[in-house]
């Protein structure tokens, strides 16, 4: 099995959507905010190779919204979904597997693309299979008016139609060595993936903990739709990453890509971070605990 990391460009939210009831006072000096209260995030996505099979977890949020649309999420970085791939010595074309931890448009809006004539729309990965929870494929067709604006008809009706939807009703192996777990509090049916690579466990955290600034318990994001649920997953979560030595990749955090957790007496910490591509290394120098 190979691991390789996918940036897809950067994003800018509300710092205080982001960080929910806690001050600014505190949150801003775990992860800084511009002039205008914005934070600067990653859309980092993870491409897992294993055999024939590549697995692409998460697209990022294309490129076929309108102008007005991005001019509210000040799109930045030099990265994209095909330059991250073409680096990784892979095309769309080559994905068998397309999973979506769920379907936020930051998730799931590299699913998608207008077509040449710019008439109608067809799926990025004509040779993948879309792998998505059931709850939360209902809960984006049937969307709550809280998060309506984030489940985009044209991310997702286009999968339907491609004929290669492939839903999920539980938890479990999905592939080989990798296990799935869900996690309702940020949206119904958030599928986490755990990836069990060289005797270690690599979790792509999603928005279950979208930065390692979201590790203390009570902040969590304005964005969940039940932020009491995502308090106490993350706290049965982050016990388990500690007993269990997980390695967690983020997808959001601009500033850390993978870390370690420590226990201390104000709660559970950062221990060591790294980038996925110093992973190898470290594994084969026995550098992880």
């Amino acid at each position: 099995m190979q691991l390789f990391a996918i940036p897809t460009g950067n994003f800018k939210l509300d710092g205080g959507a982001m960080f929910g009831v806690v001050p600014k006072s505190l949150w801003s000096k775990n992860y800084p905010a511009d002039e205008n209260n914005m934070i600067n995030m990653a859309m980092r996505c993870l491409l897992v190779v294993d055999g024939d099979r590549r697995i692409l977890i998460n697209n990022g949020i294309g490129d076929k919204q309108s102008e007005k649309f991005f001019s509210h999420y000040y799109l930045n970085g030099d990265d994209s979904l095909e330059k991250s791939l073409s680096r990784a010595g892979y095309k769309p074309e080559d994905i068998t597997d397309m999973f979506l931890t769920h379907l936020h448009f930051d998730h799931s809006g590299g699913s998608v693309r207008y077509t040449a004539d710019g008439q109608s729309f067809e799926t990025v990965f004509p040779n993948a299979t879309y792998w998505i929870s059931t709850p939360q494929w209902e809960w984006a067709m049937h969307a709550n008016r809280r998060e309506s604006a984030s489940f985009l008809k044209e991310n997702i009706k286009p999968i339907e139609e491609s004929g290669r939807l492939k839903l999920f009703d539980e938890p479990g192996e999905l592939f080989p060595g990798i296990e799935i777990k869900f996690y309702n509090g940020h949206t119904e049916g958030q599928a986490i993936p755990f990836i069990r690579y060289k005797d270690k466990t690599v979790v792509f955290t999603s928005d279950l903990l979208p930065t390692h600034a979201h590790l203390p318990l009570p902040w969590v994001m304005s964005y969940d739709t039940r932020p009491l649920l995502t308090l106490d997953e993350k706290e049965i979560f982050l016990q388990e990453a500690l007993k269990n030595d997980y390695i967690l990749y983020f997808e959001h955090d601009l500033y850390m890509e993978c870390c370690t957790l420590k226990d201390t007496e104000k709660g559970i910490k950062v221990d060591r971070e790294f980038k996925l591509e110093e992973l190898n290394r470290m594994l084969s120098q026995s550098d992880l605990p």
